[in-house]
């Protein structure tokens, strides 16, 4: 499915209906990532509209010159959102690099985002990270992308990057990832603070955003679930499936309280 916007054709998946939860990937993948990460939290819930578009210059979404920084990416998603949602309000979440996005866009429209998810979020300002360090060490690997994002090298892991994450990778723009990385830092938005329910998580070994970010960040969001899981990399959604289910289950419980 395609929606055009004001500079680019954004590429997405949808599965049922309801209520919009616009789901955000990271860096350097597709949809198909957190397609397979965040729909076993809708099994049995029903009334929600998830949708998973592609970022510009990743997937099957294009990222022209016109495109050059992160302020132009904010902007296509803010106009495909409004597409999508058809004007109504929706819940948002996102994982690292969409989870930066994803904060940005509910600072700038929180009339408009009902609620907002954050797992291994990208900030704004300098990580504070940890060595990469394998917990569960097993399967070798000569895939860096494998190797430096998972901290469970189990068979299992391998399979989920293989299914899910490698074939996202084969379709990145690296020219126009390469253009809007040097202009990646947003512009802050105002307020500050965001007031809907939030869910923060965070992987305790994530060598690549840390948690300790998240941890400071939270008081931004005074209505907010702070998880930090151990036992999970940046690849947290992969590598600890069963919590972040059951704290997505509450997070939707949450926005439904909220709305009524």
């Amino acid at each position: 499915m395609d929606i055009p916007t004001r500079t680019t054709v954004v590429h997405y998946a949808e599965h049922g209906s309801g209520v919009p939860v616009l789901v955000l990937h990271g860096g350097g993948v597709d949809h198909r990532e957190p397609q397979a990460c965040f729909e076993p939290a809708f099994d049995g819930v029903p009334a929600y509209r998830r949708i998973y578009p592609d970022l510009p210059g990743m997937g099957r979404t294009a990222a022209g010159p016109e495109i050059g920084g992160a302020e132009d990416v904010l902007e296509v998603l803010l106009d495909f959102a409004d597409r999508a949602s058809g004007g109504a309000p929706y819940l948002l979440a996102g994982h690292s690099a969409g989870a930066y996005y994803a904060r940005a866009m509910a600072l700038a429209a929180p009339q408009r985002v009902a609620g907002l998810a954050l797992v291994c979020p990208l900030l704004p300002g300098d990580a504070e990270v940890p060595e990469h360090r394998v917990l569960v060490p097993g399967v070798q690997s000569e895939d860096r992308g494998f190797t430096q994002y998972f901290v469970l090298h189990t068979r299992g892991m391998l399979e989920r990057y293989e299914r899910f994450v490698a074939p996202g990778t084969q379709l990145a723009d690296a020219q126009a990832m390469e253009r809007i990385g040097r202009h990646w830092e947003l512009v802050a938005a105002a307020p500050s603070t965001y007031e809907p329910p939030t869910l923060l998580v965070v992987g305790r070994q994530d060598s690549t955003v840390g948690f300790a970010g998240t941890m400071r960040a939270a008081a931004d969001f005074p209505n907010s679930t702070l998880a930090v899981l151990d036992g999970a990399g940046h690849a947290l959604p992969h590598e600890q499936p069963l919590l972040l289910r059951a704290l997505l289950v509450d997070w939707l419980a949450r926005t439904r309280r909220g709305a009524g």
